[in-house]
């Protein structure tokens, strides 16, 4: 599966279609339990509004949106890399909303969003990387691919069905990788 899929970096995030295809990938991993700032029930309409208020930030540049799609056009999954960051931190990029649709999961999307994610941060000159995940499966897959845990803040957020969670911050030096 993983050969089928390709990777595109979108510049804008004015298609309807693209649009509701990433509510859809969001609404299923919310549905799946994803913590990802967003409580159930999550609708369509509240997930594609999410994809809309960020289309102003991807096309000022701000962010990298990469959206992972099938040889039909599908959208399977997405990553966010945030570039903007405080004057005092330009090195710094933050990774945000690595979600893949679970009838995508355990085929190695996840590895291959993170590291297009990682290439096109050094490619905007970013050489430190941040995220953070309350996903035991997540965690995983960021230890394997060498991101360092600096620490877990207890009862960080709502788990989608409510019930606190904890987070844990990761962080990846990638000057090295360019």
């Amino acid at each position: 599966m993983q050969s089928d899929i390709q990777i595109h970096r979108l510049s804008s995030l004015e298609d309807p279609a693209q649009i509701a295809a990433l509510g859809e990938v969001l609404v299923d991993c919310v549905e799946g339990g994803a913590s990802v700032s967003f409580m159930l029930p999550l609708s369509r309409a509240r997930a594609e509004n999410f994809w809309r208020e960020l289309a102003v930030s991807v096309a000022a540049g701000e962010r990298i949106l990469l959206v992972a799609q099938d040889q039909q056009g599908a959208v399977l999954g997405t990553v966010q890399v945030i570039l903007k960051q405080p004057e005092n931190q330009p090195h710094r990029a933050d990774i945000a909303k690595l979600l893949v649709h679970r009838k995508a999961r355990q085929h190695g999307l996840g590895e291959k969003l993170m590291n297009v994610a990682e290439q096109a941060a050094a490619n905007a000159g970013k050489s430190v990387l941040v995220l953070d995940t309350a996903s035991e499966t997540a965690e995983r897959l960021y230890k394997r691919l060498g991101w360092q845990v600096s620490g877990v803040i207890p009862g960080y957020a709502l788990l989608p069905e409510g019930g606190l969670c904890a987070t844990t911050i990761f962080y990846k030096n990638i000057r090295s990788n360019v």
